[in-house]
């Protein structure tokens, strides 16, 4: 497959804190491949989107996307929950979720896991530290790692 083929894809970031949502975006987009990055700030927001409303699920997201990076402490909807859905999904379980949280709980860490997360990492507190993550991240899910169509 050629790298290139994947300059589109989609990125979903679920992050309710506008600090760490914009230092995410502004380090993905510094790595130049084009991605467009969804930002949604709770858990609800990110279901309805990837999924819709409707029982049915005929409003589901009509391509699935490349990464998904899924905090854990969000409003209404926690990323267990939105976890769960994810990868009790047919059609997107086998889309890479990393979670990125503040979270060093080891119940959150084996929880995760269990479900089916692909990655799991702190948020590192420091600036310079939290962009070379978010950077590193985005290299290997967005560019190294392959996946299922």
């Amino acid at each position: 497959m050629d790298i290139r083929e994947n300059q589109y894809d989609t990125v979903v970031l679920v992050e309710d804190n506008p600090d760490d949502a914009e230092l995410t975006m502004r380090s993905l987009n510094s790595l130049q491949l084009g991605n467009q990055i969804i930002w949604l700030k709770d858990g609800a927001e990110a279901i309805n989107y990837l999924f819709g409303q409707q029982p049915d699920q005929s409003r589901r997201v009509s391509n699935r996307p490349k990464l998904i990076l899924l905090d854990l402490k969000l409003p209404k909807v926690n990323g267990i929950e939105v976890l769960k859905r994810i990868k009790s999904d047919d059609q997107m379980k086998t889309v890479p979720v990393v979670v990125m949280t503040s979270s060093n709980e080891s119940v959150d860490l084996r929880t995760c896991y269990e479900l089916g997360v692909n990655s799991f990492v702190t948020k590192p507190i420091n600036y310079q530290e939290f962009i070379e993550a978010t950077k590193n991240i985005g290299l290997y899910w967005l560019l190294v790692n392959q996946v299922p169509n």
